[in-house]
């Protein structure tokens, strides 16, 4: 019983290095690639370990980094969807369901439903462990982005209102950070990183990985 335990995580082990050949949008800070996402998932549980002492009063940093090193282990099947791409959001709930059904089914039972709870905390957001783990993720962009001179919003042509709708979990999950983001985003306006218009653009936002 227990060898068969131990050879179903290392199976788990095995498969999520399959992560590391998930390529995000998102730029390295020094532009010279697409960061992937299991490089994405390190450095915000990182953040999450670093910007502890911003957490609003009720969050378990563990339990938020727990939760941001396994968010994204969905994507091995699903692929990751650009958070812009309204097609492909549209279908992404299902596909990464899928996923979480197959790959944390790896595991013994226990361990499956452990990882599948965070899983799916992580995606409704209603705790404030989780939207605190949400806010970290919208932020780790917003810093790739503004160090890398508009990086994937000039690629894309994404405008300001677009970036403020993304980051607005933020206000609520990491409120102490608020303006730090807000700041952040009108310094890239400012800077000519990103676009303040309300012009309706027509963008093929075909991606790879979904």
């Amino acid at each position: 019983m227990q060898i068969n335990r131990l050879t179903q995580q290392i199976q788990f082990i095995i498969e999520i290095d399959q992560l590391k050949q998930v390529m995000r949008q998102t730029l390295l800070t020094d532009g010279s690639r697409r960061e992937n996402s299991a490089e994405h998932s390190w450095h915000l549980a990182v953040m999450a370990s670093v910007l502890a002492e911003y957490a609003p009063e009720g969050v378990d940093i563990f339990h938020a980094i727990k939760m941001l090193l396994i968010h994204d282990l969905v994507e091995i099947d699903a692929g990751d969807t650009f958070c812009y791409d309204v097609q492909g959001n549209d279908s992404k709930a299902e596909r990464e369901a899928q996923a979480a059904l197959r790959l944390f089914g790896l595991l013994a039972a226990d361990q499956a439903r452990e990882l599948r709870l965070l899983w799916d905390e992580f995606e409704a957001g209603e705790t404030t462990t989780a939207r605190f783990a949400a806010a970290l993720d919208r932020i780790q962009p917003l810093l790739h982005n503004q160090q890398t001179q508009g990086g994937t919003w000039q690629i894309h042509g994404i405008r300001r209102d677009q970036v403020m709708k993304r980051v607005a979990v933020v206000e609520t999950g990491a409120p102490e950070l608020w303006s730090f983001v807000l700041q952040l985003i009108d310094d890239c306006v400012t800077a000519g990183y990103l676009r303040d218009d309300t012009t309706l653009i027509t963008q093929d936002f075909r991606v790879e990985n979904y």
